[in-house]
């Protein structure tokens, strides 16, 4: 533990109030040429954030460094207060754990996507068409009765969400230390599966040797007829929230990946539903249970990566219109971000601050006229890190004491 850690934890002084932290992922964005120079953010009709907005503390977050893209992990663990540089989860076991699997020490985990691939093996889509979630279980129904070992090691195959699906493997001697197979844009033809170290070279044979029996078993499952494999990990040691800040924390998420990010943190999980309205009577029905209420909205990020503007800013409306079913039990602190920026232009993750509103009854008034990426610049919060966020919602929340005499 470090000194700013340890500071930090020695200040908690627990209380009644709770927080909020809604999460609308891959929230941030910067202006796009075709639709007059505005973010998503500008763009959108949003009356109840821009209500909220000018009484809060406004500012922006970097999650990781300046000038560095984080991938969701990462973006998430700063936002519970943990420094991602030193607190590392990998996909593959973020996912495994957000799909209840039984996690072992030593096992060895891999988010997969199905893909389609052409004749030659290239692939022409990494996300098979965003196939329907029955579709994914049928495949892996189909995978794992007939891949139960590969030399000496098990192989479990769980599906997650549409395209998405994990493979744990489970054995002696297995190491994380894999480059990944996807090659993170089509065109290619997967990777091969690298070992790091001298020690992972038999966990990279076990992956390719999975991925040759796979494609084998789905080569004419058009679109989903081939597979990618990232995030390699193994089971990771991390301080629970209820030690760390004395708090009695829930994850109200969807997506397998954030459910199982908030149980290494020690987060209790609930089931979003599928839209902001579905999430937010789950946050009424439990907001007196816990104290730390971190709500994830999803298709922020996923119509970003698409590059569809229009649906994103949708999807930001949709969040402004079931606001007010969560302020029927307006929390004690109350913030909207997300935990990256995923500009539509780029079609990914980027390395742009993320805009943070904090409403509280001790914030301060930013009295900005509407929730965006130009009046977070201008608030009160400054660009910080977002691992320091714990801190101004503990503030916020009353659970901080003074600092020496």
């Amino acid at each position: 533990m470090d000194i700013y850690e340890g500071l930090v934890e020695k200040l908690i002084q627990p209380n009644n109030a709770n927080i909020v932290l809604l999460v609308m992922d891959g929230l941030g964005d910067i202006p796009n040429r075709e639709f007059g120079r505005k973010t998503p953010l500008e763009y959108a009709i949003t009356p109840n954030l821009d209500k909220l907005a000018k009484e809060s503390a406004l500012g922006r977050h970097i999650p990781v460094l300046p000038g560095i893209t984080p991938g969701s992990g990462p973006g998430h663990l700063g936002l519970f207060g943990y420094d991602p540089l030193k607190y590392e989860i990998g996909r593959g076991m973020l996912e495994a754990a957000g799909l209840d699997m039984d996690i072992n020490d030593g096992d060895v985990a891999a988010r997969c996507n199905f893909a389609t691939a052409d004749e030659n093996g290239v692939i022409t889509d990494r996300r098979a068409g965003r196939i329907p979630t029955e579709k994914c279980e049928e495949i892996c129904n189909l995978l794992s009765n007939n891949i139960k070992f590969i030399d000496g090691v098990e192989v479990i195959i769980k599906p997650g969400m549409q395209h998405r699906f994990v493979v744990v493997f489970r054995g002696e001697d297995l190491c994380d230390k894999l480059t990944d197979s996807d090659p993170l844009t089509e065109g290619k033809k997967p990777l091969m599966v690298e070992p790091l170290t001298e020690k992972a070279k038999f966990t990279a044979e076990i992956a390719n040797k999975f991925y040759a029996q796979a494609r084998e078993i789905i080569k004419d499952f058009k679109p989903a007829n081939s597979l990618l494999m990232r995030g390699f990990a193994a089971k990771p040691r991390i301080p629970r929230m209820q030690e760390r800040f004395g708090l009695n924390p829930v994850c109200i998420a969807h997506y397998p990946m954030y459910r199982g990010l908030a149980k290494f943190v020690g987060m209790n999980v609930l089931d979003a539903g599928s839209t902001p309205e579905d999430a937010f009577k789950v946050y009424l029905d439990n907001c007196s249970r816990y104290d730390f209420l971190f709500i994830h909205i999803k298709y922020t990020d996923s119509f970003g990566e698409d590059g569809n503007f229009k649906e994103k800013v949708k999807t930001i409306e949709a969040v402004d219109k079931a606001l007010p079913i969560l302020l029927q039990k307006k929390p004690n602190v109350l913030c909207i971000t997300g935990d990256h920026s995923t500009p539509t232009p780029i079609k990914g993750h980027s390395w742009h601050p993320v805009p943070v509103m904090i409403h509280s009854e001790y914030c301060g008034f930013d009295d900005a006229p509407r929730f965006t990426e130009n009046n977070c610049n201008k608030g009160s919060l400054g660009i910080f890190q977002s691992k320091h966020l714990i801190n101004y919602l503990l503030a916020n929340a009353m659970k901080l004491s003074k600092f020496g005499a």
